[in-house]
């Protein structure tokens, strides 16, 4: 076997995140092939080999899995690289992410522990309150559009005009975007050159509230007249509300989605959503989990993990615009959250105190540090880490208080298992595990576990 040879064979299963297995009988090994569906049939190249073990690339799906029951929810799949499953019934995409956790947290967890299983999202669609999309071409020199990057590429962007993790509205606001700066041949940002003005459209939408946040992300290569794009916006028909068009400056090399300078061209720069009976504001940059319905479940599932915390100090740590650290005051006797985001801390604050909270406090900087400074001990810690998990420095840290019960939330359930290894060494076992599934269609699922200090 070596690169560049192509080869037919039947996806036997798929691990986390996306990585298919493929056995090859006349090699007697297995390939992994990323972006395919458990048992489908698939010609792919051999096209790198990563310690003796063989990757290959999809080059096309000769015959549909057993397991694709549904026809694809929109005109982008599978071309599209948002969202992998929507061919198979839920109940199949929950079964195959409780097989991806358990192959990883059996080896991971010392000892015996009780997993759950995979918690349904409410909303199996529509569901995402943020999305961020790009502007570019979906070929060289092609016309302009806004969506999401095709399968595999840097560069190509597909328009997503009828996208389903989102909510109708998102949709419309995104065509009326792309058509009014397609009608005046306006240029988008090329990473490459760092040439061009149009670079994302963000949008966030309240779950619960319908109140609608735009906004759009440009170089200050060019100027344009964006005062009839607000009027055409705030003519669309949606069964929500736009509350804020905002303009975001943005001369970064790099293709993420951040702020130099915001001007607020209309209405307000936050939007409001509600959360198991709380009221958060929400910035454009502060964290708040994507799938709010979702979220709720995986909040309850914290609440009863954490058990009886009266009189007791709760650490949140990671802890976003303070949405856990609310859900829990009310029946501790102190929260405190600390989150790197100072934007999402002065969120935080605030939703505390409108949300009547005054047991809560939230501290901006990197969780490693605020640690040496906080005079306060915890009696139970949660984590919520970003996807990579926690700085293998501030691990020891966080354990050396010597809680008797950790909650740690994941998104990468790899991460939780790297990081379990140390708390384990600690004195930590792993007592309970479940997972939310709150990013249905997609490779992704949240796990929350908890840790319990074991009788020195």
């Amino acid at each position: 076997m070596k690169k560049g040879q192509t080869f037919e064979g039947i996806i036997e299963r798929v691990d986390f995140p996306n990585k298919g297995l493929v056995y090859l009988p006349e090699e007697d090994r297995y390939v992994t092939v990323k972006n395919g569906i458990p048992g489908q049939k698939v010609r792919f190249v051999i096209n790198k080999f990563k310690k003796g073990n063989a990757e290959g690339r999809l080059l096309e799906v000769l015959e549909k899995s057993p397991l694709e029951t549904r026809e694809p929810a929109c005109s982008i799949f599978p071309a599209c690289g948002g969202c992998m499953y929507q061919t198979m019934p839920y109940e199949e995409q929950m079964k195959m992410k409780e097989g991806q956790i358990l192959r990883i947290m059996d080896e991971a967890v010392n000892g015996e522990y009780v997993f759950e299983g995979v918690k349904a999202s409410t909303k199996e669609f529509g569901y995402r309150n943020k999305m961020e999309f790009s502007f570019g071409d979906e070929y060289k020199d092609g016309p302009l559009s806004l969506g999401l990057h095709k399968k595999g590429s840097t560069y190509d962007i597909l328009t997503a005009s009828d996208c389903r993790l989102v909510h109708e509205d998102m949709n419309k606001i995104l065509v009326c975007v792309l058509e009014y700066f397609r009608g005046r041949n306006v240029s988008y940002y090329r990473k490459m050159q760092h040439t061009g003005y149009l670079r994302h459209l963000l949008l966030r939408r309240g779950d619960t509230t319908g109140e609608i946040l735009v906004n759009l992300v440009t170089t200050t290569q060019e100027e344009h007249d964006l005062q009839p794009l607000i009027e055409e916006l705030l003519n669309l028909e949606l069964d929500g509300k736009i509350v804020g068009i905002l303009h975001i400056l943005n001369d970064s090399l790099s293709d993420v989605v951040k702020s130099d300078e915001t001007r607020i061209l209309w209405g307000k720069d936050y939007f409001y959503e509600k959360l198991l009976g709380l009221e958060f504001k929400i910035t454009p940059f502060s964290f708040f989990q994507p799938n709010t319905r979702g979220a709720e479940v995986l909040y309850e599932t914290v609440r009863d993990y954490i058990g009886d915390i009266r009189d007791m100090t709760v650490f949140d740590l990671f802890s976003g615009t303070g949405t856990i650290s609310q859900a829990l005051a009310p029946v501790a006797k102190q929260v405190v959250g600390v989150e790197i985001v100072e934007e999402a801390v002065e969120a935080a604050k605030e939703n505390a105190a409108r949300n009547g909270i005054s047991n809560c406090k939230f501290i901006a900087g990197d969780v490693f540090r605020v640690l040496d400074e906080l005079q306060e001990k915890p009696d139970v810690i949660v984590l919520d880490p970003p996807r990579d998990g926690i700085h293998p420095k501030a691990l020891p840290k966080i354990l050396s208080y010597g809680v008797d019960r950790i909650v740690y939330i994941s998104c990468k359930m790899t991460s939780l298992a790297r990081d379990l290894e140390m708390m384990q060494l600690a004195g930590y076992r792993v007592e309970r595990m479940a997972a939310v599934d709150q990013f249905c269609e997609t490779v992704h699922v949240e796990t929350v576990a908890l840790l319990t200090r074991k009788a020195q």
